[in-house]
């Protein structure tokens, strides 16, 4: 017979279990009072084992249980194995206790923490986590969170979508460069330079500018790229608030943009099998970007 084959059974995840506890108790005896069953079974459990994988797995005299050397290896890759299935059954198990926001660039910029704190405490039964992923929708269409902020023009079709505020403007450029003396910048002033721009998850298009008027553009593929293009004093950037609230890095300086229209910033989720506390967080996003709004307009 073919070993390679071994039992027709297959390795299953009560054979790892098996041997895990064989190593870590020491013993059979102690292997079975951990598992509750006899040891009777776990002998059997263990050579089904070694018959799935046809080698020898363990060196047993009256005193001691040691692996073989392909036991060792064995050994290494059920512990990874049974992790991954245990975080797998947490995952599962958990269900709609965790909400996953992704995002691309920033998540709700300086109204993050506020969010955060918020929702702790609106919302303790339901862990927020947020994801950064450089996709066009921000990890929503991998599989990768439940709701998604969104800045970039993407087609909102496919999705549900809420608009939950404006952003303005910034120009995002090196400290070292004269603009930054300066409490503001013009668009057009923009078109003289060389612009960093990320046509898959950015914010800003030449459709900014007259098309006679367009600046010369350095292409980039995500957040920390274009932050060095600027870095380096040959680009200069334009973004939403947010960057300039989330990514303050030395060398880099942010000044606001006159005369250009503001970024819509959207939550987008999918239209079945939403998460139960979509609605929640988007009431809370609006109600901050609303809070924001008001008080920039009381102070002018």
């Amino acid at each position: 017979m073919d070993r390679r084959r071994g039992n027709d059974d297959g390795l299953e995840l009560k054979h790892l279990r098996c041997l895990v506890a064989i190593i870590d108790t020491g013993s059979f005896t102690d292997a079975a009072v951990e598992l509750g069953v006899s040891q009777a079974a776990v002998s059997r459990t263990l050579l089904a084992l070694e018959k799935v994988l046809g080698v020898r797995l363990l060196h047993r005299t009256s005193r001691t249980v040691e692996p073989t050397t392909a036991g060792v290896q064995v050994l290494a890759r059920a512990r990874l194995l049974l992790a991954a299935a245990d975080e797998l059954v947490a995952e599962a198990t958990t269900g709609h206790s965790r909400l996953h926001i992704g995002h691309a660039w920033s998540a709700f910029g300086n109204h993050t923490t506020e969010f955060q704190r918020r929702w702790h405490h609106d919302h303790p039964e339901t862990e927020l986590r947020l994801v950064r992923h450089n996709s066009s929708t921000g990890g929503l269409a991998e599989g990768l969170c439940d709701l998604a902020i969104i800045r970039s023009a993407l087609d909102l079709k496919p999705w549900s979508h809420a608009l939950v505020g404006y952003e303005q403007r910034y120009v995002a450029l090196a400290s070292d460069d004269l603009w930054a003396r300066r409490r503001s910048v013009r668009l057009d002033e923009v078109a003289t330079r060389t612009l960093a721009l990320d046509r898959r998850t950015g914010t800003t298009t030449l459709n900014l500018w007259p098309e006679d008027e367009r600046p010369a553009v350095e292409h980039t593929h995500d957040i920390d790229d274009w932050l060095a293009a600027i870095a380096s004093g040959r680009c200069v950037g334009v973004t939403p608030r947010a960057t300039a609230a989330q990514y303050r890095r030395d060398g880099i300086t942010y000044r606001p943009l006159r005369d250009a229209a503001p970024v819509p910033v959207h939550l987008i989720w999918r239209r079945q099998d939403y998460h139960p506390a979509t609605h929640a967080a988007v009431a809370l996003a609006i109600d901050l970007y609303r809070k924001n709004r008001r008080t920039h307009t009381e102070q002018r």
